[in-house]
């Protein structure tokens, strides 16, 4: 994928959806965990050193499976290659619940949907299109009909 490292770079300092010290480890073998600052900003979860303000690298929350691994731990993995996954450990149950629930709204694909699925209900309850006043609601992009099963 190709990116623009500057425009990255400042959304990795955007206010964070959540961000927390875990450990980490990379998906090649023999990676050890590491602490990292992990941030969620919109679809992307930025890794930092802990003292370091750039991030050191950054995952696409798209096409991605998030699965947890243990009682404390989670990992991501990608549609196109699932045996390379991301580790990461939690320091409770509870906060490996909310960052798997987190990182899987983040994807541009669940918003799209909750947007056709809240788009449908309020046409049902008040008879209008609500993209309609922003000029957007013929978008095949808005489109149930354009849907994956």
């Amino acid at each position: 994928m190709r990116y623009n490292e500057k425009e990255l770079q400042a959304l990795s300092r955007q206010p964070a959806e959540m961000a927390a010290e875990l450990g980490m480890r990379g998906p090649k073998k023999g990676s050890v965990v590491k602490r990292r600052l992990v941030k969620l900003v919109v679809n992307f979860l930025f890794y930092f050193r802990t003292d370091e303000a750039e991030p050191i690298g950054a995952l696409l929350l798209e096409h991605c499976r998030v699965a947890q691994e243990e009682p404390s731990g989670f990992s991501i993995s990608f549609l196109e290659d699932p045996e390379r996954k991301y580790h990461f450990e939690c320091c409770s149950e509870e906060q490996c619940q909310e960052w798997m629930a987190a990182l899987r709204r983040a994807s541009y694909e669940f918003m799209r949907r909750s947007l056709i699925f809240y788009r449908n209900e309020i046409q049902k309850m008040t008879g209008k299109d609500p993209l309609e006043q922003f000029g957007i609601s013929e978008e095949a992009r808005f489109q149930l009909s354009s849907l994956k099963a």
